[in-house]
C-alpha cells in the first residue's frame, strides 16, 4: 500500500504565500514610497496607507492629497487583481511561490482607465482600501475598489479601473 505524502505544515504554506505577496509588492518602488502595506487574509487582501505628513495636499483643512488617494485605489486595484492571478497559479500548482522574487515577478495589468469618486475629505489619519475583481478575461478586467479610514461603512473614495491583462504567468 503506497502512502501518499504528508501535506506541508499550513505555517510554511502561509510564510511562502506572504513572502509571494512581499515581492509582488517590493516590486512596485512607489508603493513603498506613499507606504502602502498590505495584509493577506486567505485570498483576501486589504491595503493600509499609513498616515504621513507628505500626503497632505492641503494644510487648511487638513486633507490628504487627492493625488494620494487616486493612487492608493488604483494601486489597491492593481495588485488584488495581479495577486488574483497569482493566486490561481500557486493554487492550481502551476506557480511556486519561491520562484517570486524581484528579478522573477509577473508583468503587472496595464491601467486602461481608472475613475474616482471622492466622497469626502481624506482625513491626517491611516486609511484602508480593499478590491474586488469583477470581471477578469484573458485581455481585459474590471476592479472597484473602496477605501475607508475609521469606518468601512463611511467611505472616503471609491473608484473604478478597466486593465489591460498580462500574459500568461507560466510559459
Amino acid at each position: 500500500m503506497t502512502s501518499r505524502p504528508r501535506p506541508e505544515p499550513v505555517q510554511l504554506v502561509k510564510e511562502r504565500r506572504d513572502a509571494a505577496l512581499r515581492a509582488l509588492v517590493a516590486g512596485v518602488p512607489y508603493i513603498g514610497f506613499l507606504g502602502i502595506v498590505f495584509e493577506r487574509r486567505g485570498d483576501e487582501l486589504t491595503a493600509t496607507l499609513p498616515f504621513d505628513e507628505k500626503l497632505i495636499g492641503n494644510p487648511l483643512l487638513p486633507a490628504i492629497h487627492g493625488g494620494v488617494t487616486a493612487s492608493f485605489l488604483e494601486v489597491t486595484a492593481i495588485i488584488e487583481l495581479s495577486w488574483t492571478l497569482i493566486w490561481e497559479e500557486m493554487e492550481s500548482g502551476r506557480l511556486d511561490p519561491r520562484t517570486l522574487d524581484a528579478s522573477h515577478l509577473p508583468r503587472l495589468p496595464k491601467t486602461i482607465d481608472f475613475t474616482i469618486d471622492y466622497l469626502r475629505t481624506g482625513l491626517p489619519r491611516d486609511a484602508y482600501a480593499r478590491a474586488r475583481v469583477n470581471r477578469s478575461g484573458r485581455r481585459y478586467a474590471s476592479v472597484h475598489v473602496e477605501a475607508w479610514q475609521d469606518n468601512r461603512s463611511r467611505l472616503f473614495a471609491q473608484g473604478t479601473g478597466h486593465f489591460l491583462m498580462p500574459g500568461p504567468l507560466h510559459g
